[in-house]
């Protein structure tokens, strides 16, 4: 609903009675997407067909619509900042850019918007720039179905894929970012929806969240990146439908919950990772239809969380379901399916009707003494679990789930 109503106030919200129609060719008249624009009016289009145009750093301050035609090519040579929208009620539609310079002092970028609200970028694509699409106390934007992909040996050498600073109410749809720092990164960014992106292959986050609050992302794919996803300093973050998958490395997870509170992690895939979720001081905050898969912890609880809840969750195929650092847990586990559990249901209500202990003794060595990880499959860490099993000593007895459940939930 906020997407229509952001088209609406877009389309109807400046005079366009007295709009024209500019159309810039290569081989004709009008050769110049700058003189295009220096001749447009607030409210006119600018058609640009294909072609190669180098000219340096383009800005708009004008309420205009800039569109491109069998994809031209805005090639910054390495030197420049592509496309610098300064101006609201803009339109970036159908552009290739390419090529942007580097600095170490300045955001440059494919496309940078600096105070520009009810903005629409859509349909471009953006190859080898520092950051690929930057927004800075710009509200009301719409970034959809873009490709950008970057390049580089180091960490330093790149900027974010779609970074925003200081916005609100913008909308993140449906983009393919790989290659870059983070794929997408919002800091200070509130009521605002990233939903049905695929960020891939970024050298440190698939997705940064920092104290950005009110924001929900769904329908994404993460995969393959540095550390994994992010979720920093913020509250009310609904995170719903999200694919964590492949996220491999000695501090990677799929996704990482930093002093988060009051928030939703709902109906999510972890599959893969080398943690599934790794949390701290992360409280009031709710985990429910999520399906953890063949990752090497599936969930880290660190003792700072509390008034966390977990149900109907499923646990299958992990090396580790659940570790903490502490004996002492005040989250709530509840009707997880954990195909560990090795209990029955005499009363056949689907429950089990012996608790589940997630936490096994050697989880909790490892978290003291990571090296001691070479000796997992051993005969001694067989001995070790069967034996906590008779006589729990050291894993937290208050973290158990009292019915867990028989049957693995269905999440579709």
């Amino acid at each position: 609903m906020r997407y229509y109503l952001f088209l609406f106030l877009w389309l109807f919200s400046f005079n366009s009675a007295n709009a024209e129609v500019l159309n810039v060719n290569k081989n004709g008249k009008l050769n110049s997407i700058k003189a295009a624009i220096a001749q447009a009016k607030n409210g006119d289009t600018i058609f640009v067909s294909a072609g190669i145009y180098t000219e340096g750093n383009i800005i708009i301050q004008k309420s205009i619509s800039l569109i491109g035609k069998d994809y031209p090519t805005l090639d910054g040579k390495m030197k420049y900042e592509l496309l610098t929208i300064a101006a609201k009620h803009v339109r970036v539609e159908g552009f290739r850019i390419i090529n942007s310079g580097r600095s170490s002092m300045e955001d440059l970028s494919g496309i940078n918007c600096l105070d520009a609200h009810y903005v629409i970028i859509r349909n471009n694509i953006l190859e080898n720039t520092f950051f690929g699409i930057h927004l800075s106390n710009t509200n009301y934007c719409l970034i959809e179905n873009n490709t950008l992909h970057a390049k580089a040996a180091h960490e330093y050498e790149l900027g974010n894929g779609i970074h925003l600073w200081k916005c609100n109410n913008a909308s993140i749809l449906k983009n393919k970012i790989s290659g870059h720092r983070d794929g997408i990164y919002f800091e200070f960014v509130t009521f605002s929806a990233i939903i049905g992106n695929n960020s891939f292959k970024n050298m440190r986050y698939g997705l940064h969240f920092m104290f950005s609050n009110d924001d929900r992302y769904e329908y994404n794919t993460f995969s393959n990146n540095g550390a994994g996803v992010a979720v920093m300093y913020s509250s009310h973050v609904r995170m719903y439908r999200n694919n964590f998958s492949n996220n491999w490395g000695a501090s990677a997870y799929g996704l990482l919950l930093k002093d988060i509170r009051d928030s939703e992690v709902l109906r999510n895939n972890f599959t893969g990772n080398t943690s599934g979720i790794y949390m701290e001081g992360t409280s009031r905050t709710e985990f429910e239809n999520n399906y953890f898969h063949q990752n090497g912890w599936a969930l880290k609880l660190q003792a700072s969380c509390d008034e966390n809840t977990f149900t109907k969750n499923n646990f299958t195929g992990n090396t580790f379901d659940i570790s903490t650092n502490s004996i002492l847990v005040l989250n709530k586990i509840d009707s997880n399916y954990w195909d560990k559990y090795q209990g029955y249901d005499l009363n056949k209500d689907g429950a089990g009707d012996i608790p589940y202990y997630p936490v096994n003794l050697f989880s909790m060595i490892v978290e003291r003494v990571p090296a001691s990880m070479m000796l997992w499959r051993s005969f001694l860490v067989l001995l070790l679990d069967n034996a906590e099993k008779i006589v729990p000593a050291i894993t937290p007895e208050n973290l158990k789930d009292h019915q867990p459940s028989m049957k693995k939930y269905d999440h579709n």
